[in-house]
């Protein structure tokens, strides 16, 4: 596997910083509070694991996070920037360029190859099609699959799948790798092998943040963040080896 350029330093010490963040969800004459004030600080290259059971309000955390949902009461700041005050075009390119995506069912378009899937956010960015190409197998290279290129999603195992997942949220180079469930829909040896690419991330200089209901996942990263009815559960803690 290919040695990869370390992410480029953020703007500001505290990389993230949510400051009484709310969020209700409008549900007729019973609104779901699924976040409840919450306060968080992240620096740049932490490992953080966010832990809580179902209905928790984690998702609904990583997702104000990843700059996919906006708080309803509260303010995050990124790399010391209110998100509020960004416009629409900057949150989109904060999405396609500072936070890389990979989610449970790890969302590849099945009639892409896999080469293809991982040039989409460049696509997006407007990046010209060798320099895409180029990027896309080098990104394919740092997760072991460039010779599988040319292949559909349907033709690779659900490791596989995940890994081309990791790779199309690598490829520009963000500050920040967001993990939903990332070892959900693996087997025991799968899961650990994609754990072991997240680990080789965050010692390359990335803020890894994986959603997990699982405690032996969670022990993979520094800090542990515990959520429960949308609110910090003793704070955090330092995770265990």
């Amino acid at each position: 596997m290919s040695s990869p350029a370390t992410s480029p330093a953020p703007d500001s010490e505290n990389l993230i910083r949510l400051t009484d963040v709310h969020k209700v969800y409008d549900a007729g004459a019973s609104p779901v509070h699924a976040l409840r004030g919450i306060d968080l600080e992240f620096s740049a290259g932490q490992y953080i694991a966010m832990m809580g059971p179902s209905g928790s309000g984690k998702s609904t955390l990583m997702h104000i996070l990843g700059c996919l949902d906006v708080p309803s009461q509260g303010e995050y700041h990124l790399a010391g920037t209110p998100v509020s005050q960004m416009s629409p075009r900057a949150l989109a390119r904060v999405r396609n360029q500072r936070i890389g995506f990979v989610f449970q069912s790890y969302n590849l378009l099945p009639r892409a190859s896999i080469v293809r899937n991982v040039e989409l956010p460049m696509l997006y960015a407007g990046v010209g099609r060798a320099e895409r190409r180029g990027k896309a197998l080098a990104a394919l290279g740092r997760v072991g699959l460039e010779e599988r290129a040319k292949h559909l999603p349907s033709q690779l195992s659900g490791g596989q799948r995940q890994r081309v997942a990791i790779a199309r949220a690598l490829v520009n180079n963000p500050d920040i790798i967001l993990a939903d469930e990332p070892t959900g829909n693996l087997d025991t040896k799968t899961g650990q092998e994609i754990l072991a690419l997240f680990d080789s991330l965050h010692a390359q200089g990335h803020t890894v943040i994986l959603v997990t209901h699982d405690a032996k996942v969670a022990t993979h990263a520094q800090l542990v963040i515990r959520i429960v009815d949308g609110l910090i559960a003793n704070g955090s803690e330092e995770a265990s080896s």
